[in-house]
């Protein structure tokens, strides 16, 4: 007779602690640490089978964290049944309690056992690298926008003040950046190397959204992208990032799962009769729900009903269902922007906005367009 054991494995760059888990007997067993490499897992496995002197099926599990994919696909690969937990579904508590890699193993194979915990998806490798590249995209912009604040400041500190124009960054500002003498050699070498960073992180994060665009007309993600253009806000970028980071839209049964998914559902503490409802959880994908944030700004402006040409061109050539069902979608959110707007603050529309927008979005994507 084939015995399930559950393996806990608490998995760090410099250590992999394991443990097995029986719900036959209710009993822990085989505690060890070895060195972070996935043979020894396998060994390790190995082993415990020979011990308890018969076939045993394992399932393996560690939480979600540094390590990423990898180490479930090198397990996976050779033959041996793996999950990734997303600690946010694992059961917590907020006694005080003995907290270290033996207990976190023992817990993680508990949460195999009992089915405590979600999986969190996997996504293809081809998926997976268009993530990381665009995430690495994302990492210039924030150090261009930190050179941008770095370079300012700096003219600041030292008596230069743009009064040419309202706006930073436009032609007339660098034409004046140009223009720019502090009358000190040292301090003209300083801002000179500040200048010369902005221009390099500029070209840089311009050739990656240029490489972005053509990934996301490439054959896997061309008619999905296509799609979610046709929302107001959406351009490549946006899209295919949603595509990548989230995968399977299906997996989701309802797009409020999805909303949830995202955090851009309403936090709740009830208790009986008594409900009360706070801020958004802003728990799961952090990216997706940042891109839709900025993507329901562009809700704020323009005529209810009114298309730009640049919309136009985006839902040329899409099915004249998708394009209807992204019209309806694009009135419905502007006027809900206004209607909340008009009672409340702008930022909690913008947010309602976002949190309808990824239900729309999931509609599109599992073609829930009726």
């Amino acid at each position: 007779m084939t015995s399930i054991i559950y393996v806990g494995m608490d998995v760090h760059t410099t250590n992999f602690t394991l443990c097995c888990y029986s719900i036959e007997d209710n009993s822990i067993f085989a505690e060890t640490e070895v060195k972070p490499d996935y043979r020894n897992i396998l060994k390790y496995l190995e082993q415990v089978e020979k011990n308890r002197g018969g076939d045993c099926f394992f399932q393996c599990g560690y939480e979600a964290g540094c390590l990423g994919y990898t180490l479930y696909n090198q397990l996976t690969h050779h033959g041996i049944d793996c999950v990734i937990l997303a600690p946010s579904t694992m059961p917590q508590t907020r006694k005080k309690r003995i907290k270290n890699d033996k207990m976190d193993a023992r817990n993680i194979a508990k949460c195999l056992a009992y089915h405590t915990g979600s999986a969190v998806y996997v996504p293809t490798k081809e998926d997976n690298a268009v993530k990381e590249y665009i995430r690495m995209r994302n990492d210039a912009k924030d150090t261009l926008k930190r050179t941008k604040q770095q370079l300012m400041a700096f003219c600041t500190r030292n008596g230069k003040q743009f009064t040419e124009g309202r706006k930073y960054w436009t032609q007339k500002h660098l034409a004046w950046l140009k223009k720019l003498n502090f009358n000190d050699t040292l301090l003209q070498e300083a801002f000179q190397g500040y200048v010369i960073q902005y221009y390099q992180m500029s070209e840089k994060v311009a050739l990656y959204d240029k490489r972005i665009v053509e990934l996301a007309h490439g054959k896997t993600y061309e008619e999905r992208v296509k799609k979610l253009t046709c929302f107001t806000g959406i351009k490549e970028h946006t899209a295919l990032a949603t595509i990548v980071e989230t995968g399977d839209f299906k997996r989701f049964g309802t797009a409020q799962q999805y909303s949830a998914y995202l955090g851009l559902v309403p936090s709740e503490e009830s208790s009986g009769e008594s409900i009360r409802r706070g801020t958004i959880t802003k728990a799961g994908n952090s990216h997706i729900r940042k891109l839709l944030v900025e993507a329901a700004h562009c809700y704020t402006r323009g005529t209810i009903g009114a298309k730009s040409k640049d919309l136009a061109r985006r839902q040329a050539g899409n099915d004249p269902m998708v394009i209807a069902y992204a019209d309806r979608a694009n009135e419905r959110l502007k006027r809900k922007y206004y209607r909340i707007q008009y009672h409340s603050k702008s930022n909690i529309a913008i947010t309602a906005v976002a949190r309808e927008l990824a239900c729309f979005i999931w509609g599109m994507m599992t073609d829930n367009t009726a």
